[in-house]
């Protein structure tokens, strides 16, 4: 049976305030915003524990603070301007001033993965280390930020999937009222209730593809790559199998998920544009996979435990 999503995307209202110089300001805490410090979060307690045993030959957990810094940026950054070049571009050139209009959405994984890429490159040359050392060892520590990055998109309402009326889904599925016509869509919350109690809104269910996406790229890519990373693999495979798994399983859910309206289907009725930027990655991962069978195996050098600051 389909659901109402009716999730309140603000988790904290800080009220309006009057600053100086800013005049009044109503501050406010979205979920979106703490499903990514909780990525980083998780990002950063992985991570410093794969330092602990070694898994970065020569970085402690300075150097390893010091990466994340400037992977935090790629992902800002790099989403920013990939949503702009690869989803937003037309609106761009007649206003330019968007691209800095943070607080009206839109982020690329695939821009938040050059950024991060060149992120490394720049730190992995400051510390005189392989370049994909380093993105096989940040590889696993990627998958909670898209999971969590995803829930943030379904607590939001945004980037629902494909109709289910009519297909082998009927009786499943989530109504998001953003996605309503009207004049359902600018109905009052309890209004919107009692239509759905009474069946009327059950035609407009979608797949909550934010949720599909969660699972595959989030929960199962970051059981896989921690797993697979468990013991010292060589220099590509992680690396390899995070971009096959990702570009597969985001090329397998964009055929659930509705194409953002600005683009629709690139072609044959059917190719979105997250299918033509996921292709590339699952074409590196074969060649990355294929690589590492002649590369060499990074061993770990754990980090010796200073007991006397232990105590």
């Amino acid at each position: 049976m389909p659901i109402l999503h009716q999730i309140n995307p603000i988790a904290l209202d800080l009220g309006t305030w009057t600053l100086p110089i800013l005049g009044s300001v109503h501050p406010q805490v979205h979920w979106y915003g703490l499903m990514y410090l909780l990525g980083f979060g998780v990002a950063w307690w992985l991570g410093r524990r794969r330092v602990r045993m070694g898994r970065l030959p020569g970085v402690d957990e300075n150097g390893f603070g010091d990466l994340m810094f400037y992977a935090m940026l790629g992902v800002v950054l790099g989403g920013r301007f990939g949503y702009i070049l690869f989803y937003n571009f037309g609106d761009f050139l007649k206003d330019p001033l968007m691209l800095f209009k943070v607080w009206e959405g839109g982020m690329s994984f695939h821009g938040g993965l050059l950024g991060v890429m060149a992120a490394i490159g720049w730190w992995a040359r400051r510390h005189r280390l392989h370049y994909f050392d380093v993105v096989d060892f940040i590889a696993p520590l990627v998958p909670a930020g898209l999971g969590f990055g995803r829930i943030g998109n379904y607590i939001g309402g945004e980037l629902w999937g494909k109709p289910t009326q009519g297909t082998a889904f009927e009786s499943w599925g989530v109504v998001f009222p953003r996605s309503l016509p009207e004049p359902f869509a600018s109905m009052n919350a309890a209004t919107l209730r009692a239509q759905f109690d009474a069946g009327i809104l059950d035609s407009f269910a979608r797949h909550p593809s934010q949720l599909y996406q969660a699972t595959l790229e989030g929960l199962v890519l970051f059981c896989v790559l921690v797993w697979y990373s468990r013991k010292p693999r060589p220099r590509y495979a992680v690396s390899g199998l995070f971009a096959l798994l990702y570009g597969v399983f985001r090329f397998a859910v964009e055929f659930v998920r509705e194409p953002d309206q600005q683009l629709g289907y690139l072609a044959f009725g059917w190719l979105t544009m997250g299918q033509v930027l996921s292709a590339p990655l699952i074409l590196l991962g074969l060649f990355w996979l294929w690589k590492s069978h002649s590369s060499p195996t990074l061993q770990p050098v754990p980090i010796p435990v200073d007991e006397d600051a232990a105590r």
